[in-house]
């Protein structure tokens, strides 16, 4: 269970995870070693599991995106095709659902023909799948890392 604390803390690391611990610390109104303290215990529990850079796919030519349905002829409980798929580095994620679909992923490309060779070199060339039906990005209306922590941090987010 997370307390208001940690949860304004782990609201500033998502604003910043490069935000120094003093100013976590005076923001909420701790000492900083408690913070490093609560830190610690949070990373430890796997609350916070990691600190990454959020890239710009344009400036790294990925400028492409797309959601594969994929079916396979997978098991209940097997993973041997989710997890080969998932290895794909331009799969950005993998997801097991329901319906009449068995996964979805998230991938990133440079372009169509390159979303093309993806599809049939190496996510066709994976034995178990069945068959894909892809859904290209045309805009971006929000993408976002963060996970909702129910907090308020300001009075003006109590006025929005």
């Amino acid at each position: 269970m997370l307390d208001p604390v940690d949860r304004q803390i782990l609201g500033l690391l998502q604003d910043n995870a490069r935000i120094p611990q003093a100013e976590i610390a005076r923001t909420v109104g701790l000492a900083p070693s408690a913070v490093l303290e609560r830190l610690r215990k949070l990373e430890a529990r796997g609350v916070v599991r990691d600190y990454v850079t959020v890239l710009d796919p344009r400036a790294l030519d990925q400028r492409l995106l797309a959601f594969v349905a994929v079916r396979t002829t997978d098991r209940p409980g097997e993973a041997r095709v989710s997890d080969t798929l998932a290895a794909i580095p331009e799969v950005l994620e993998a997801h097991q659902v329901a319906g009449d679909d068995c996964l979805l992923l998230k991938i990133r490309a440079r372009d169509p023909e390159h979303l093309s060779q993806i599809l049939r070199e190496r996510i066709g060339s994976v034995e178990g799948v069945r068959s894909t039906r892809t859904t290209i990005v045309l805009e971006t209306i929000k993408e976002s890392p963060r996970l909702p922590l129910g907090i308020v941090r300001s009075a003006e987010e109590v006025m929005l």
